[in-house]
């Protein structure tokens, strides 16, 4: 009787941490700059915060092809991650795909994914752009 106590004690706290992990909720606030003819790139930065606490400073890049002509950068870009628990899971690289047009003051906005973790991103910046964009967006630690 005392080893099935005991037994059920141990299983019983083998599952405690997992009933008490929660989704943490990450913003990141970002610079991005970049040109596209047919290839695209942007590089920049910027930092995480998460309510539970973590932050982190990180270095962004963004690549790929398509039919786009352009030259923009977002001085306040925000962005905001779902689906994960620990703020180490934003780092690598995201899936995306974007529209855009823009000319003098521009907007932007786009979504992606990496396994289940989702990145929503908008911004707003400067610059001239028309076309349309899919590749990778790169997250690492800076």
């Amino acid at each position: 009787m005392r080893s099935i106590i005991l037994s059920c004690s141990l299983l019983l706290l083998a599952a405690a941490p997992e009933a008490q992990s929660a989704e943490a909720d990450c913003k990141m606030s970002f610079q991005l700059k970049g040109w596209s003819a047919f290839y695209k790139t942007a590089k920049g930065s910027g930092t995480v915060r998460c309510n539970n606490g973590q932050t982190m400073r990180v270095t962004l890049v963004a690549k790929g092809g398509g039919i786009t002509f352009g030259k923009s950068s977002i001085t306040d870009g925000r962005g905001e991650f779902s689906g994960i628990d620990n703020i180490s899971e934003i780092l690598g690289t995201y899936v995306a795909s974007e529209a855009h047009a823009g000319a003098a003051k521009s907007a932007k906005a786009s979504a992606m994914t990496k396994g289940n973790v989702s990145l929503a991103l908008a911004g707003k910046g400067k610059g001239w752009d028309l076309g349309v964009a899919f590749g990778k967006f790169v997250i690492t630690r800076e």
